[in-house]
């Protein structure tokens, strides 16, 4: 791929990331007008990995492997049918803004479960200054959102309570899949691995609507149009072309700067919210927000402003000239 084609590729692939993942959250509530949250889900996953499969099938890629098929089994289950699907089902019960919110706190439940790079994780003091910033960000939001009485006022609070709950598992379920993916690479092209693990979530997410009986009354024509509208949009969009740009991203540029989407996310999707459908958060929730993204950007400080070694070998140079003209060296 050419130069001048990667100059725009890039900014779209970010603007992708950005806006899409953001807006997906508003999706899945328009969804649910229609769709109970697995039902809509294992529809998500399935047709686009059904889609992605077909066309990876006709340019001659092999899907054979059960092994690659076992890796990406257990890596979409826990990453989309536990990450996201739980998100559909918590946001029966609570705002867009306020599920991508709580999402945003997954680089903590990331750096909390990686036990393996602890060592490094605690070695940088920003690391658990940022992690006690952020669940303290966490806290505050939360309780902004219990004693909200403008949103879902028809909700019982409990019920609330309990969501916000399984949308911290369903943050956790993702990092442990991502982790899991990590160490178990599967033998095939991303995008093939992409197709499979949606296809798996897919047929999970249908599996659960069935113990759950999300059937029984269920009917098609009674679906909206606001709802296709939101399952489309979380087929073509979520599902396929900010994940494929997502992971493409991640071959071309740093993973810490490809994981700034963590922080606009939520704005989007609270602007989002407040100009589609009229969602709004309180002063409290926006404060809490705050925090949460501040500690999330000090567990990753280090990572965006890290050195070159031509950097460091320039500071060093330049040390070493001070020191020899007797100067005092003073940091900018």
């Amino acid at each position: 791929m050419s130069n001048s084609k990667n100059k725009w590729l890039v900014p779209l692939a970010f603007t992708n990331i950005y806006v899409i993942w953001g807006m997906t959250f508003l999706a899945i509530s328009f969804g649910l007008k229609g769709f109970p949250p697995f039902i809509l889900s294992g529809l998500r996953f399935l047709v686009a990995g059904i889609l992605m499969m077909g066309y990876l099938l006709s340019k001659g890629e092999k899907a054979n492997s059960l092994v690659n098929w076992k890796k990406n089994a257990i890596t979409g289950i826990l990453i989309l049918t536990g990450g996201t699907g739980l998100v559909a089902w918590g946001e029966q019960y609570v705002m867009a803004s306020e599920a991508a919110i709580c999402i945003a706190t997954g680089p903590f439940w990331f750096i909390a479960i990686d036990r393996k790079n602890w060592k490094y994780y605690f070695s940088d003091k920003f690391i658990p200054i940022g992690l006690a910033i952020g669940f303290t960000g966490l806290i505050l939001f939360l309780k902004g959102s219990v004693n909200s009485h403008a949103a879902h006022a028809a909700v019982d609070g409990h019920l609330r309570i309990t969501a916000f709950i399984v949308l911290g598992l369903s943050s956790i379920a993702w990092v442990l899949g991502s982790l899991y993916s990590k160490k178990n690479p599967a033998s095939q092209s991303t995008f093939m691995n992409i197709a499979q693990q949606l296809i798996v979530a897919g047929l999970a997410s249908f599996l659960i609507s069935l113990f759950r009986n999300e059937w029984t009354g269920f009917s098609v024509s009674a679906i909206p149009l606001s709802a296709w509208l939101g399952v489309l949009f979380l087929i073509f969009f979520g599902s396929i072309v900010a994940y494929l740009s997502y992971i493409w991203l991640l071959s071309v540029k740093p993973a810490a700067l490809v994981s700034t989407h963590t922080y606009i996310n939520p704005i989007v999707t609270v602007i989002a919210g407040w100009i589609v459908a009229n969602q709004s958060i309180n002063g409290s929730q926006l404060y809490g927000l705050a925090v949460i993204l501040l500690g999330v950007l000090l567990t990753n400080i280090t990572k965006y402003f890290k050195l070159s070694k031509r950097s460091k070998v320039k500071i060093r140079r330049v040390k070493r000239f001070f020191n020899k003209t007797g100067r005092r060296y003073q940091p900018i």
